[in-house]
C-alpha cells in the first residue's frame, strides 16, 4: 500500500509499505476513504519539534470502510463505514464515563498517527469508532467532508464550547480562524450563543466565520484586540472564550476578554509552559480544556447534527488533493493558501 512519511522539514513524500495487520484483539483494520492534513501536523514540518527524518506521519484523521476485526472487537464488522475518531478511549473508566475520553485513563496508547495512508491500524476500536450509517457512496462529497470533520476539528471545535459551558444567550469569543476556530464557532451557534466575535485576519476566512454564525469579527492582534472586544461588549467582556491557538498572544487576550468569572475553553496545545495565574485569580477566570473527547461527542451530538444538516463543518476544506500531492497540500497549508486540505483516497 501507500502512505504519506515524514522525510524530513518540509518534506512530506508517499512511499511503499506493507499494509497494517491486527496485531492486538481490540484492533481493527480500515481501509481509508478520505483523510487530510491538521495545522498540528504542519509542527514537524515546519521544524518546530525534533521528529526524525523518515519516520511515520503525524496524520490522525480518517473516513474508511472496516477491513478486518480483532478477536475482541463486536461492535463493528467488515464493510462498517466508520469515522476514526484521533483519540481512542475505552468508554468505561472514570474519565470516559464522564465525557472526557481525549484523557482516557485505561490507554497509553490513547492518539492516532500514520492516517494519511491506503489503510489504517486503528487501536481499541471496540468503544471509539463511530459508525456511519450507509456506505460512502451513499453521500455527497460534501457530507464526506463534514463527516471527516468529526473524526478531530469539528469536536476540538466542540469541546471549547463544552468546557467553557457556552449556553443560550451568552456572548462568546473565539480565539483563532484555522479549522478549530471556524469549528468552534460552530460549536457555539449549536449550543445557542447569541453573540460570537470571531478573531479572524484572512478574508477567506472571514467569509466563512460569518456562514457559520459569528455576528462580529476583530481582526487586530494585542492590546488593540482587546480594546475592540471589550468595546463590543460594553466592557463588561465575554461569557466565554474559546481559545483555539496555543501561543501566549492568544492565551493572554483570552485571559482579558472575558467577564469576571468567565470559563475559557482551551483547545489550542500550550506553547509554553508557563502561566502566571495572579490575574485570572483576582479575575474570577476559570480555565477548562486539553484533549478532544472525539467519541463522546460525535455518538451524542455532532454525527446527528451532521446527518440532520444543521452543522456543516466539512466546508473547512477549502481544497481537494490526492495522496500523491500531499507534499503540495502541506506547503499549501503552510502558505495559508488553504483553511484545511482534504484528501482523496
Amino acid at each position: 500500500m501507500k502512505k504519506a512519511q515524514f522525510a524530513k522539514v518540509g518534506e512530506i513524500k508517499v512511499i511503499d509499505t506493507p499494509k497494517p495487520q491486527i496485531k492486538q484483539p481490540d484492533d481493527v483494520i480500515i481501509k481509508v476513504v478520505r483523510t487530510c492534513v491538521c495545522g498540528s501536523d504542519l509542527w514537524s514540518f515546519r521544524g518546530l519539534d525534533q521528529k526524525e527524518d523518515h519516520s511515520e506521519n503525524n496524520g490522525h484523521e480518517a473516513i474508511g470502510i472496516v477491513e478486518e476485526v480483532g478477536e475482541e472487537i463486536t461492535t463493528v464488522k467488515p464493510g462498517d463505514f466508520v469515522i476514526a475518531p484521533c483519540a481512542h478511549g475505552c468508554g468505561h473508566c472514570a474519565a470516559c464515563l464522564a465525557g472526557f475520553d481525549g484523557s482516557c485513563q485505561n490507554h497509553t496508547d490513547n492518539f492516532s498517527v500514520d492516517y494519511q495512508s491506503e489503510y489504517i491500524r486503528y487501536q481499541h476500536g471496540q468503544w471509539a469508532l463511530v459508525k456511519v450509517p450507509g456506505q460512502p457512496s451513499d453521500y455527497s462529497e460534501g457530507m464526506l467532508k463534514s463527516l471527516l470533520a468529526l473524526s478531530d476539528v469539528m469536536a476540538t471545535g466542540y469541546h471549547a464550547a463544552r468546557v467553557a459551558n457556552v449556553s443560550a444567550g451568552d456572548t462568546v469569543v473565539v480565539m483563532g480562524d484555522g479549522a478549530v476556530g471556524l469549528c468552534a464557532i460552530i460549536a457555539a451557534k449549536l449550543r445557542g450563543a447569541k453573540r460570537i466575535i470571531s478573531t479572524s485576519r484572512h478574508a477567506d476566512r472571514q467569509a466563512l466565520v460569518s456562514e457559520f454564525g459569528a455576528t462580529d469579527n476583530v481582526s487586530d492582534r494585542g492590546e488593540y484586540a482587546v480594546e475592540q472586544i471589550m468595546s463590543l461588549t460594553n466592557g463588561s467582556g465575554a461569557d466565554s472564550v474559546l481559545e483555539c491557538v496555543g501561543t501566549d498572544q492568544s492565551i493572554k487576550t483570552a485571559m482579558q476578554v472575558g467577564r469576571p468569572g468567565a470559563i475559557i475553553g482551551r483547545v489550542g496545545v500550550p506553547h509554553t509552559p508557563k502561566m502566571d495565574m495572579t490575574a485570572p485569580f483576582f479575575k474570577n477566570t476559570i480555565l477548562a480544556g486539553g484533549p478532544v473527547s472525539v467519541t463522546t461527542y460525535d455518538k451524542k451530538v455532532l454525527l446527528k447534527a451532521v446527518l440532520d444538516g444543521k452543522i456543516n463543518p466539512g466546508k473547512v476544506f477549502t481544497k481537494t488533493y490526492n495522496l500523491a500531492e500531499i507534499n503540495t497540500a502541506y506547503h499549501d497549508m503552510d502558505e495559508r493558501k488553504v483553511v484545511k486540505a482534504y484528501i482523496k483516497m
